[in-house]
């Protein structure tokens, strides 16, 4: 059976929109018009979140679910979203939300497994396309294996990483839902393609941002490894810490220094 059941499902109309569940939201009430920032970071790690609270002042947005915050220090140019949960569904879910609220260019920063045993724990690796091995994805964009994300985004990232002292690998990830059924066939054939990484978010992202033709970047920290076909977790390492510190701080100088 191919997937999703009904084909050719992606060039289908929907039967309601994003804009819709907005406006509903606005006739009852709920929610406000907002000034929305350019550009918008989505973090998954609650220690992350809490690290950024705690250096940067911020106006966090009550209308919006879960923590929603805006950077004072940017002059509102970017935000940053956490709390809403992990996997494509929840990622997609709120992109969507905010592509409807008016934003246009999206940062996806979280935690990584590495397939590979060139990757060290900590080490930061910029995604440069993700296999679609989610649900997600195939509700927006013809049969594929990969999903890419915006070229011209993924390279400011990128720069901003070197700029700071940063030497950032660049490769392709797996973006799998199912947590607990990451195979030892599975792993081993995208090891010996030379994915670099898996994760639970990036292709979905890619394909809702490029169907809704918006530019998003993806990028991850390494805490945990497959390499030898064996998980092996490292979530609490100091360089985990210490990497995702580092590619927030380029996200955000990224976002500020673009042209509006």
């Amino acid at each position: 059976m191919a997937f999703p059941n009904f084909t050719g499902k992606y060039a289908h109309d929907a039967c309601f929109h994003p804009q819709d569940y907005i406006d509903y939201l606005r006739q009852q009430q709920l929610l406000p018009d907002l000034s929305m920032p350019q550009g918008i970071i989505f973090c998954y790690q609650k220690r992350l979140l809490r690290h950024i609270m705690a250096r940067e002042e911020t106006e966090r947005i009550e209308a919006i679910p879960y923590d929603f915050h805006v950077l004072k220090s940017t002059d509102g140019k970017v935000g940053i979203y956490g709390g809403f949960g992990i996997g494509a569904p929840a990622a997609t879910t709120a992109l969507e939300t905010f592509i409807a609220l008016g934003v246009r260019r999206f940062l996806s920063i979280g935690l990584a497994g590495t397939l590979q045993p060139t990757t060290r724990v900590g080490d930061i690796v910029v995604c440069n396309r993700a296999i679609r091995d989610e649900g997600v994805s195939h509700h927006y964009l013809e049969p594929a294996k990969y999903a890419l994300p915006s070229e011209w985004l993924t390279t400011q990232l990128v720069e901003s990483l070197e700029q700071g002292g940063h030497m950032p690998i660049l490769g392709t990830t797996w973006t799998i839902d199912a947590l607990y059924r990451e195979t030892v066939a599975e792993a081993r054939q995208y090891q010996q393609e030379g994915t670099m990484t898996v994760e639970m978010e990036a292709a979905a992202l890619f394909a809702v941002a490029q169907y809704r033709e918006v530019d998003l970047a993806a990028a991850f920290v390494i805490s945990d490894s497959l390499a030898e076909l064996v998980w092996k977790p490292q979530f609490n390492a100091e360089a985990v810490e210490n990497g995702l510190g580092q590619l927030y701080r380029a996200a955000r100088t990224m976002l500020v220094e673009l042209p509006s």
